[in-house]
């Protein structure tokens, strides 16, 4: 996957995310790590600024269709909480988030990636070893370093204004100046 190897070295070598990545792998080895944990991350470098804590909640996510109880997110939420009680873990089963989000049952993670508002955004990473990340991307990395905000295909119609609402909420325009709004319009049909 093209970007996989500069994703890989900028979250390894910042070592608030090493950790991050450490402690989650320690604990909760099954799980990945996504959404703004890895978004910030690489537009904070593509804008050449310094490596920021993690902003927001630290998304962790797993699939087990087996454990739909939202206590087990909590305890290993709580789990996350007693070795690094700095960071704002949340942890989501996401065999369950199809329930919120009005859809279709997720049959894997990657399946509820494609499902996530941005392309950008629909990225997850977890520790492998020491020096390597496993990577989920439904749709790759070139939207993430090419510093384009674009809706999934699944945010292009009824849910574009949840997408737009984001943008919004979110200030990226304003925070990452040289970021692309790509409007639901100029999406490729066959991009999923």
């Amino acid at each position: 996957m093209r970007y996989a190897s500069a994703l890989e070295t900028l979250l390894l070598t910042d070592p608030r995310r090493r950790n991050i990545l450490q402690i989650v792998h320690a604990i909760c080895p099954e799980s990945w790590i996504g959404a703004g944990f890895v978004r910030d991350a690489v537009w904070d470098h593509l804008h050449h600024s310094a490596p920021q804590p993690p902003a927001g909640d630290v998304d962790v996510i797993w699939l087990n269709p087996h454990e739909m109880a939202i206590e087990v997110d909590i305890e290993m939420e709580n789990r996350l909480s007693a070795h690094a009680p700095e960071v704002n873990w949340s942890v989501k089963n996401q065999a369950r988030m199809h329930l919120r989000n009005g859809d279709e049952p997720y049959s894997s993670l990657l399946t509820a990636l494609r499902h996530w508002p941005e392309t950008a955004t629909a990225v997850a990473v977890r520790l492998v070893d020491k020096v390597r990340l496993d990577i989920i991307a439904p749709f790759g990395l070139d939207d993430l370093f090419g510093l384009r905000l674009r809706p999934t295909p699944h945010f292009k119609g009824r849910k574009y204004p949840q997408f737009r609402r984001r943008v919004e909420e979110k200030l990226w325009l304003a925070r990452y100046p040289h970021l692309e709004l790509i409007a639901a319009d100029d999406i490729p049909t066959g991009l999923c």
